[in-house]
């Protein structure tokens, strides 16, 4: 090696992670086909996984070598990090839980109640039988009137 900078790939931790400067904020939420969709609510709900459990997890699932080349993707589209682990990669989603959860909910409410956040709210409130305690009215009614006054948050 002539000064060239590589990479001890037996490192116990070696760390692939993207840095701040390379993450683009994005006015929209990028698409995800079915199976990034799939992959990414494992990754969320574990935190981190690595190749083999992230099958074990798949409905109907490809491969190993498949299974590697859409996280390869999925990296490439700034989507997921990784982690290098001993002899394997720990993949880990770069969005934040409320960043990808504010997400999924967006795509939900399009999907199946219109576009219409009242619409979802309304079958939320509809699903439980129990009534809602005095604490959790008063926010939610905070919430409302701060949308109606033209607020986001």
């Amino acid at each position: 090696m002539t000064g060239a900078p590589w990479a001890n790939i037996f490192a116990l931790r070696e760390i692939f992670r993207p840095s701040p400067g390379d993450l683009v904020s994005r006015p929209h939420p990028p698409h995800l086909t079915r199976r990034e969709a799939q992959i990414m609510e494992i990754l969320h709900r574990r935190r981190g996984a690595t190749v083999e459990e992230i099958r074990a997890e798949l409905p109907d699932a490809p491969g190993p070598s498949s299974v590697r080349k859409l996280l390869d993707i999925m990296i490439d589209r700034r989507l997921l990090g990784r982690e290098y682990d001993g002899p394997r990669f720990v993949y880990f989603p770069v969005a934040t839980p409320e960043d990808a959860s504010r997400s999924a909910l967006k795509q939900l409410v399009r999907t199946f109640f219109d576009n219409s956040p009242g619409s979802a709210a309304a079958a939320l409130l509809g699903m439980d039988a129990e009534p809602i305690s005095d604490e959790e009215y008063k926010r939610l009614s905070a919430l409302l009137k701060r949308r109606r006054e033209g607020g986001t948050r």
